[in-house]
Protein backbone atom coordinates (compact mmCIF):
# COMPACT_ATOMS: atom_id res chain seq x y z
CA UNK A 1 0.00 0.00 0.00
CA UNK A 2 0.95 3.29 -0.75
CA UNK A 3 1.73 5.35 2.21
CA UNK A 4 2.85 8.74 -0.09
CA UNK A 5 1.65 9.61 -4.11
CA UNK A 6 4.05 9.82 -6.45
CA UNK A 7 3.86 12.89 -8.02
CA UNK A 8 5.44 14.67 -10.75
CA UNK A 9 7.20 18.18 -10.97
CA UNK A 10 9.60 20.33 -12.39
CA UNK A 11 10.47 24.19 -11.63
CA UNK A 12 10.00 25.23 -14.90
CA UNK A 13 6.68 24.64 -14.79
CA UNK A 14 5.98 28.18 -13.10
CA UNK A 15 9.12 29.89 -14.58
CA UNK A 16 7.49 31.16 -18.35
CA UNK A 17 7.92 35.17 -18.15
CA UNK A 18 4.75 36.28 -19.65
CA UNK A 19 2.49 39.85 -19.42
CA UNK A 20 1.24 40.72 -16.36
CA UNK A 21 -2.54 41.01 -18.35
CA UNK A 22 -1.62 37.46 -20.06
CA UNK A 23 -4.62 34.97 -19.15
CA UNK A 24 -2.53 31.74 -18.74
CA UNK A 25 -1.67 31.16 -14.78
CA UNK A 26 2.17 30.35 -15.15
CA UNK A 27 2.28 30.73 -11.28
CA UNK A 28 -0.46 28.13 -10.13
CA UNK A 29 2.91 24.78 -10.67
CA UNK A 30 4.42 26.62 -8.21
CA UNK A 31 1.83 28.06 -5.68
CA UNK A 32 -0.14 24.43 -6.24
CA UNK A 33 3.14 22.13 -5.40
CA UNK A 34 4.46 24.68 -2.25
CA UNK A 35 0.37 24.11 -0.99
CA UNK A 36 0.74 20.74 -1.59
CA UNK A 37 3.16 20.19 0.40
CA UNK A 38 2.54 22.68 3.46
CA UNK A 39 -0.64 20.88 3.75
CA UNK A 40 1.05 17.15 3.74
CA UNK A 41 -1.33 16.48 0.49
CA UNK A 42 2.29 15.63 -1.09
CA UNK A 43 5.55 14.61 0.09
CA UNK A 44 8.81 15.74 -1.07
CA UNK A 45 9.83 12.44 -0.71
CA UNK A 46 7.62 11.00 -2.87
CA UNK A 47 8.31 13.99 -5.71
CA UNK A 48 9.79 12.75 -9.28
CA UNK A 49 11.65 15.16 -11.41
CA UNK A 50 11.31 14.72 -15.62
CA UNK A 51 13.87 15.37 -17.77
CA UNK A 52 13.40 16.82 -21.24
CA UNK A 53 11.12 14.90 -23.48
CA UNK A 54 13.27 12.91 -26.34
CA UNK A 55 13.23 15.03 -29.53
CA UNK A 56 13.06 11.99 -31.55
CA UNK A 57 9.87 11.00 -29.36
CA UNK A 58 7.88 14.15 -30.48
CA UNK A 59 8.86 13.05 -34.20
CA UNK A 60 6.27 10.06 -33.75
CA UNK A 61 3.30 12.04 -33.20
CA UNK A 62 3.80 15.32 -34.25
CA UNK A 63 5.03 17.00 -37.35
CA UNK A 64 9.18 16.76 -38.08
CA UNK A 65 8.85 20.27 -39.71
CA UNK A 66 6.74 21.85 -36.81
CA UNK A 67 8.43 20.42 -33.78
CA UNK A 68 12.15 22.03 -35.57
CA UNK A 69 10.36 25.57 -35.76
CA UNK A 70 9.25 25.56 -32.46
CA UNK A 71 11.90 24.16 -30.79
CA UNK A 72 14.38 26.95 -32.88
CA UNK A 73 12.06 29.67 -32.28
CA UNK A 74 11.17 29.59 -36.12
CA UNK A 75 7.17 29.41 -35.96
CA UNK A 76 5.37 32.34 -38.03
CA UNK A 77 3.85 34.65 -35.52
CA UNK A 78 0.41 33.85 -36.19
CA UNK A 79 1.59 29.91 -35.49
CA UNK A 80 2.39 31.68 -32.07
CA UNK A 81 -0.25 33.27 -32.01
CA UNK A 82 -2.75 30.26 -31.74
CA UNK A 83 -0.74 28.91 -29.16
CA UNK A 84 -0.99 31.83 -27.14
CA UNK A 85 2.49 32.02 -25.86
CA UNK A 86 5.07 34.12 -27.28
CA UNK A 87 8.16 31.87 -27.91
CA UNK A 88 10.81 31.89 -25.56
CA UNK A 89 13.94 29.72 -24.24
CA UNK A 90 12.14 29.57 -21.31
CA UNK A 91 8.63 27.96 -23.41
CA UNK A 92 10.79 25.62 -24.72
CA UNK A 93 12.47 24.36 -21.45
CA UNK A 94 9.22 23.92 -19.88
CA UNK A 95 7.37 22.40 -23.00
CA UNK A 96 9.91 19.84 -23.09
CA UNK A 97 9.63 18.61 -19.46
CA UNK A 98 6.08 19.06 -18.87
CA UNK A 99 5.44 16.96 -21.90
CA UNK A 100 7.92 14.20 -20.01
CA UNK A 101 5.93 14.75 -16.80
CA UNK A 102 2.90 13.13 -18.42
CA UNK A 103 5.28 10.38 -19.52
CA UNK A 104 6.83 9.84 -16.67
CA UNK A 105 3.62 10.05 -14.43
CA UNK A 106 1.71 7.33 -16.55
CA UNK A 107 5.26 4.99 -15.92
CA UNK A 108 4.77 5.40 -11.51
CA UNK A 109 0.88 4.54 -12.69
CA UNK A 110 1.96 1.63 -13.96
CA UNK A 111 3.89 0.98 -10.93
CA UNK A 112 2.53 2.05 -8.32
CA UNK A 113 -1.24 2.32 -9.44
CA UNK A 114 -1.91 5.83 -9.32
CA UNK A 115 0.50 9.56 -9.73
CA UNK A 116 -0.18 13.26 -10.08
CA UNK A 117 1.87 15.44 -12.48
CA UNK A 118 1.43 18.98 -11.53
CA UNK A 119 0.70 20.29 -14.88
CA UNK A 120 0.16 18.23 -18.32
CA UNK A 121 -3.53 17.88 -20.20
CA UNK A 122 -2.29 19.89 -23.37
CA UNK A 123 -5.43 18.46 -25.40
CA UNK A 124 -5.47 21.48 -27.85
CA UNK A 125 -2.39 20.09 -29.44
CA UNK A 126 -2.56 18.35 -33.13
CA UNK A 127 -0.18 17.22 -35.09
CA UNK A 128 1.30 19.92 -37.16
CA UNK A 129 0.25 22.92 -34.76
CA UNK A 130 -0.27 23.79 -31.32
CA UNK A 131 -3.32 25.77 -29.83
CA UNK A 132 -5.31 27.04 -27.03
CA UNK A 133 -1.67 26.96 -24.64
CA UNK A 134 -0.58 23.61 -25.75
CA UNK A 135 2.09 23.42 -27.74
CA UNK A 136 2.57 19.03 -27.82
CA UNK A 137 0.03 16.63 -26.75
CA UNK A 138 1.81 15.02 -23.51
CA UNK A 139 -1.49 12.96 -23.16
CA UNK A 140 -1.27 11.07 -26.46
CA UNK A 141 2.71 10.82 -26.52
CA UNK A 142 2.16 9.33 -23.24
CA UNK A 143 -0.54 7.26 -23.94
CA UNK A 144 1.54 5.78 -27.57
CA UNK A 145 4.92 5.52 -25.32
CA UNK A 146 2.99 3.07 -22.51
CA UNK A 147 1.60 0.97 -25.64
CA UNK A 148 4.92 0.88 -27.46
CA UNK A 149 6.85 0.13 -24.38
CA UNK A 150 4.42 -2.61 -24.04
CA UNK A 151 3.52 -2.45 -20.69
CA UNK A 152 -0.13 -1.74 -21.71
CA UNK A 153 -2.02 -3.18 -25.01
CA UNK A 154 -4.74 -0.26 -25.01
CA UNK A 155 -5.16 3.20 -22.82
CA UNK A 156 -7.92 5.46 -21.98
CA UNK A 157 -7.38 9.14 -22.00
CA UNK A 158 -10.35 10.54 -19.70
CA UNK A 159 -10.47 14.34 -20.39
CA UNK A 160 -12.98 16.37 -18.07
CA UNK A 161 -11.44 19.91 -18.85
CA UNK A 162 -14.07 22.18 -19.54
CA UNK A 163 -12.81 22.90 -23.31
CA UNK A 164 -12.84 19.69 -25.78
CA UNK A 165 -9.67 17.92 -26.85
CA UNK A 166 -9.69 18.17 -30.01
CA UNK A 167 -5.97 17.29 -30.60
CA UNK A 168 -5.90 14.29 -28.39
CA UNK A 169 -9.35 13.57 -30.61
CA UNK A 170 -7.93 13.98 -34.15
CA UNK A 171 -4.58 12.00 -32.69
CA UNK A 172 -6.01 9.66 -31.56
CA UNK A 173 -7.90 8.65 -34.54
CA UNK A 174 -3.88 7.44 -36.04
CA UNK A 175 -4.05 5.11 -33.11
CA UNK A 176 -6.74 2.25 -32.34
CA UNK A 177 -5.02 1.38 -29.13
CA UNK A 178 -5.70 4.82 -27.36
CA UNK A 179 -9.42 5.47 -26.57
CA UNK A 180 -10.20 9.46 -26.40
CA UNK A 181 -13.06 10.26 -23.85
CA UNK A 182 -13.85 14.20 -23.54
CA UNK A 183 -16.23 15.52 -21.25
CA UNK A 184 -16.76 19.29 -22.10
CA UNK A 185 -18.86 22.60 -22.60
CA UNK A 186 -21.08 22.63 -26.40
CA UNK A 187 -20.85 26.65 -26.65
CA UNK A 188 -17.08 26.44 -25.36
CA UNK A 189 -13.50 26.47 -27.40
CA UNK A 190 -12.95 25.02 -29.67
CA UNK A 191 -15.59 26.38 -31.60
CA UNK A 192 -15.21 23.56 -34.58
CA UNK A 193 -15.29 20.23 -32.11
CA UNK A 194 -13.36 16.95 -33.69
CA UNK A 195 -14.54 13.57 -32.62
CA UNK A 196 -13.39 11.73 -30.15
CA UNK A 197 -14.24 8.07 -29.73
CA UNK A 198 -16.45 9.67 -27.15
CA UNK A 199 -17.62 12.96 -26.70
CA UNK A 200 -20.14 13.84 -24.38
CA UNK A 201 -21.55 17.40 -24.84
CA UNK A 202 -22.88 19.21 -22.16
CA UNK A 203 -24.25 23.01 -22.08
CA UNK A 204 -23.75 26.30 -20.33
CA UNK A 205 -24.72 26.60 -17.21
CA UNK A 206 -24.60 22.45 -16.42
CA UNK A 207 -24.98 21.35 -12.48
CA UNK A 208 -22.96 19.52 -9.93
CA UNK A 209 -25.51 16.77 -10.27
CA UNK A 210 -26.31 16.58 -14.04
CA UNK A 211 -22.20 16.59 -14.30
CA UNK A 212 -21.66 14.01 -11.48
CA UNK A 213 -24.21 11.80 -13.15
CA UNK A 214 -22.31 11.58 -16.73
CA UNK A 215 -19.10 10.98 -14.85
CA UNK A 216 -20.56 8.18 -13.27
CA UNK A 217 -22.26 6.40 -16.11
CA UNK A 218 -19.38 6.82 -19.02
CA UNK A 219 -16.48 5.85 -17.07
CA UNK A 220 -17.49 2.52 -16.13
CA UNK A 221 -19.23 1.83 -19.41
CA UNK A 222 -15.39 2.71 -21.31
CA UNK A 223 -14.00 0.38 -18.78
CA UNK A 224 -15.64 -2.42 -19.82
CA UNK A 225 -16.03 -1.65 -23.78
CA UNK A 226 -12.24 -1.19 -23.91
CA UNK A 227 -11.18 -2.59 -20.81
CA UNK A 228 -7.72 -0.40 -20.74
CA UNK A 229 -4.58 -0.95 -19.25
CA UNK A 230 -4.02 3.00 -18.04
CA UNK A 231 -6.40 5.78 -17.54
CA UNK A 232 -4.82 8.95 -18.28
CA UNK A 233 -7.15 11.43 -16.38
CA UNK A 234 -6.89 14.97 -17.25
CA UNK A 235 -8.41 16.95 -14.28
CA UNK A 236 -9.07 20.21 -15.59
CA UNK A 237 -11.11 22.68 -12.84
CA UNK A 238 -12.56 25.00 -15.64
CA UNK A 239 -15.59 23.54 -14.93
CA UNK A 240 -15.78 25.46 -11.97
CA UNK A 241 -18.53 28.54 -11.77
CA UNK A 242 -15.90 30.83 -11.41
CA UNK A 243 -13.66 30.22 -13.80
CA UNK A 244 -12.75 32.60 -16.13
CA UNK A 245 -12.75 30.48 -19.17
CA UNK A 246 -15.39 27.99 -18.06
CA UNK A 247 -19.13 28.31 -18.64
CA UNK A 248 -20.12 25.58 -16.37
CA UNK A 249 -22.07 25.70 -12.82
CA UNK A 250 -19.82 23.25 -10.74
CA UNK A 251 -19.14 23.79 -7.21
CA UNK A 252 -15.74 23.09 -5.45
CA UNK A 253 -17.66 20.68 -3.63
CA UNK A 254 -18.45 19.19 -7.47
CA UNK A 255 -15.00 19.23 -8.56
CA UNK A 256 -14.07 17.10 -5.61
CA UNK A 257 -16.80 14.85 -5.84
CA UNK A 258 -15.83 14.13 -9.34
CA UNK A 259 -12.49 13.54 -8.88
CA UNK A 260 -13.48 10.89 -6.01
CA UNK A 261 -15.51 9.08 -8.41
CA UNK A 262 -12.73 9.24 -11.03
CA UNK A 263 -10.40 7.64 -8.56
CA UNK A 264 -13.12 5.33 -7.23
CA UNK A 265 -13.90 3.70 -10.26
CA UNK A 266 -10.26 3.15 -11.46
CA UNK A 267 -9.43 1.94 -8.06
CA UNK A 268 -12.37 -0.51 -8.35
CA UNK A 269 -11.45 -1.97 -11.38
CA UNK A 270 -7.29 -2.01 -10.50
CA UNK A 271 -6.83 0.27 -13.50
CA UNK A 272 -4.04 2.32 -12.61
CA UNK A 273 -4.44 6.02 -12.94
CA UNK A 274 -2.44 9.19 -14.17
CA UNK A 275 -3.61 12.21 -13.21
CA UNK A 276 -2.96 15.42 -14.70
CA UNK A 277 -4.34 18.74 -13.38
CA UNK A 278 -5.62 20.11 -16.82
CA UNK A 279 -6.89 23.94 -16.99
CA UNK A 280 -7.79 26.19 -14.28
CA UNK A 281 -8.14 29.91 -15.22
CA UNK A 282 -8.47 32.57 -12.18
CA UNK A 283 -6.95 35.98 -11.00
CA UNK A 284 -7.59 34.71 -7.74
CA UNK A 285 -4.42 32.28 -7.23
CA UNK A 286 -5.95 30.62 -3.43
CA UNK A 287 -8.99 29.75 -5.34
CA UNK A 288 -7.60 28.17 -7.94
CA UNK A 289 -4.85 26.46 -6.41
CA UNK A 290 -7.79 25.15 -4.03
CA UNK A 291 -9.60 23.80 -6.87
CA UNK A 292 -6.52 21.89 -8.61
CA UNK A 293 -5.66 20.37 -4.93
CA UNK A 294 -9.29 18.72 -4.69
CA UNK A 295 -7.56 16.21 -7.01
CA UNK A 296 -4.98 15.39 -4.58
CA UNK A 297 -8.01 15.87 -1.47
CA UNK A 298 -9.74 13.01 -3.44
CA UNK A 299 -6.12 11.06 -4.18
CA UNK A 300 -5.37 11.02 0.09
CA UNK A 301 -8.53 10.09 1.22
CA UNK A 302 -8.95 6.74 -1.44
CA UNK A 303 -5.93 6.01 -3.01
CA UNK A 304 -3.91 5.95 0.23
CA UNK A 305 -7.12 4.20 2.20
CA UNK A 306 -7.27 0.40 2.62
CA UNK A 307 -7.51 -1.93 0.06
CA UNK A 308 -11.33 -2.25 0.29
CA UNK A 309 -12.77 0.97 1.09
CA UNK A 310 -12.92 1.43 -2.62
CA UNK A 311 -16.15 -0.24 -3.06
CA UNK A 312 -18.00 1.93 -0.84
CA UNK A 313 -17.99 4.63 -3.13
CA UNK A 314 -17.94 3.32 -6.57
Amino acid sequence: MLTAIPFVYHASYSQLALPRTHRFPTTKYQLLYEYALEQQLLHKSAQHIPAPINIETLYTVHCPQYVDQFLNGLLEYKAQRRIGFPWSDYLVTRTLHAVNGTVLCSQLALEYGFAVHLTGGYHHAHHDFGSGFCVFNDLIIAAKLTIDSGKADKVLIFDCDVHQGDGTATLAQRYPDIISCSIHCAQNFPSRKQHSDHDIDLNKGCSDQEYLEHVQQILPYLIRLHQPDLIIYDAGVDIHQDDDLGYFNISSQGILARDTQVISIAKSHNIPLAAVIGGGYSRNEAELTHRHSQLLVAANELWLSKSDSSTELV
